[in-house]
């Protein structure tokens, strides 16, 4: 077997001394306080093995990452009368633009997007009992880890400068694209960015992606065809207007947040988070990009 731990050991010793790290986002207050020089991958293979350097063990907010569990779950409720309330088409803008939602009638691109996001949350609000209670629920049990929580004081800050989302929850409303109260499906949205996980967790909960819907704990929570999908969207969509140039670097299905965590995977055979705050001017983690990068060139395996 390829020596994993050489490999990412390698990629770790390389870039942490990397003097252009990005920018932490400062955007949203609580997050601008984080260390740019924190860096850690993980490395979790479907046949068990794992393998970690770094920081892999230091909670951050997920922030975007935590579209794909929303995703996944409002795709379980609904199936595929989901498409009808979003599109599955890379925006090719950032993630926070309103003008495409304008002209195409509130009906977002894709699931990625801040915009598509809000009309998931409303979606699971409209299926769930608690709905903040039952999400973070669903990602400890990804995970198979409890000790997975939202952080409050993250939420309270997106939710005092998020005008932005505020605007783009309006504006579906507005299309007829918002069932509920738009206070009610942003404060959900707010928290859900807001969960808090470390490398390993997250890898954790990656694991039903690479491996046709089944978690952690043997459970069947996806059918293939749609863990295919959305490793589909994961692909063409899970970096914003960056997503082209993860394919053609990195060449897995994956996703990021503005927090500075990136979660990528091969079907069949492995998930890795990588974290890293510093961001690029596209709102990807910088040193995070350069590290899947090189993982993939090192060891050959991408779905290309």
């Amino acid at each position: 077997m390829m020596d994993f731990q050489h490999v990412i050991n390698s990629i770790h010793d390389d870039l942490k001394h990397e003097v252009n790290r990005g920018l932490v986002a400062n955007y949203i207050p609580e997050l601008s306080h984080i260390d740019a020089n924190n860096f850690g991958i993980y490395l979790k293979l479907i046949s068990g093995e794992n393998f970690s350097v770094g920081h892999s063990n230091t909670p951050f907010s997920i922030q975007s990452i935590s579209k794909v569990f929303a995703l996944s779950m409002a795709f379980n409720f609904k199936g595929d009368q989901l498409w009808q309330r979003l599109d599955v088409e890379p925006s090719g803008d950032p993630f926070n633009h309103l003008s495409l939602l304008e002209l195409e009638n509130g009906i977002p691109r894709n699931p990625f997007i801040n915009s598509g996001a809000i009309v998931i949350a409303d979606i699971l609000i409209s299926q769930l009992d608690n709905p903040k209670a039952d999400f973070l629920n669903y990602v400890r049990e990804l995970a198979n880890d409890n000790s997975i929580n939202y952080n409050e004081s993250v939420a309270t800050s997106e939710k005092t400068t998020g005008f932005n989302n505020y605007a783009a929850a309006n504006l579906l409303k507005s299309y007829g694209n918002l069932e509920n109260k738009v206070e009610d499906v942003l404060d959900f949205y707010f928290h859900q960015c807001a969960i808090e996980m470390n490398c390993e967790q997250l890898t954790s909960a990656f694991f039903m992606f690479a491996n046709h819907g089944v978690c952690l704990q043997n459970i069947k929570r996806l059918s293939s065809s749609q863990i295919k999908r959305i490793n589909a969207i994961m692909l063409t969509c899970g970096f914003y207007d960056e997503a082209g140039e993860f394919a053609f670097e990195v060449g897995l299905p994956g996703k990021s947040g503005v927090g500075g965590g990136i979660v990528a995977l091969l079907p069949n055979q492995f998930v890795i988070s990588t974290w890293s705050p510093g961001l690029n001017p596209k709102g990807n983690s910088k040193i995070g990009m350069q590290a899947l990068e090189a993982f993939t060139t090192k060891t050959k395996l991408s779905i290309f």
